[in-house]
């Protein structure tokens, strides 16, 4: 795993969208119309860029994964800020689902764990190479590396057959969510 740099945006922006295209938090947000696939990978270049102002961005050396992580600490306003999340509202979001994504938002990061976190806002392996370790080593260098920050990494996933997963590597459901879906927030605990 290496920081990914510039040139890589659109290998990991592809690789979410092939990643993220059925997954119920990221369609509860996007519209659902001829434009959807459209929709996610707009907040997929939306989330990149967050997490390389304010974060950190990750990708596996033979390019098949990749790992987003925000320092909800760092996040400063600034007219970059203002601008990217003013598109991301108006092109991906649309009027109709701000407030819906605003007050998801809102709820989420009340229940937030105390301190310095090290949120994992996106983590996805190719689906042609899922099953073959990729997922689990990007994992355990992400936790390392938010070890090594001395921060409490945290994540959210709608994806029932990943919890097991997660929980494998000491992560833990502090918080269920019904938002006509489950949202699972979880902490690394161990």
């Amino acid at each position: 795993m290496t920081k990914a740099q510039n040139t890589d945006k659109d290998i990991i922006i592809n690789l979410l969208v092939k990643s993220f295209g059925d997954n119920k938090s990221v369609n509860y947000i996007i519209k659902q119309d001829a434009k959807r696939e459209v929709g996610i990978k707009r907040l997929m270049e939306y989330s990149h860029e967050v997490c390389k102002m304010f974060g950190d961005v990750f990708i596996t050396n033979d390019k098949s994964g990749c790992a987003l992580i925000v320092m909800p600490d760092k996040k400063k306003t600034t007219l970059k800020s203002i601008l990217l999340d003013a598109r991301f509202a108006i092109t991906c979001l649309g009027i109709s689902n701000l407030k819906k994504a605003m007050s998801r938002e809102a709820k989420i990061k009340a229940v937030h764990p105390e301190g310095l976190l090290y949120y994992l806002w996106f983590i996805g392996v190719d689906p042609e190479k899922q099953h073959q370790g990729i997922g689990s080593n990007l994992l355990k260098e992400v936790i390392n590396e938010g070890k090594r920050n001395n921060r409490t990494i945290c994540l959210e996933t709608s994806t029932l057959q990943n919890i097991p997963w997660y929980q494998s590597f000491g992560f833990n459901i502090y918080y269920e969510f019904d938002f006509g879906y489950k949202l699972f927030c979880l902490k690394k605990t161990e």
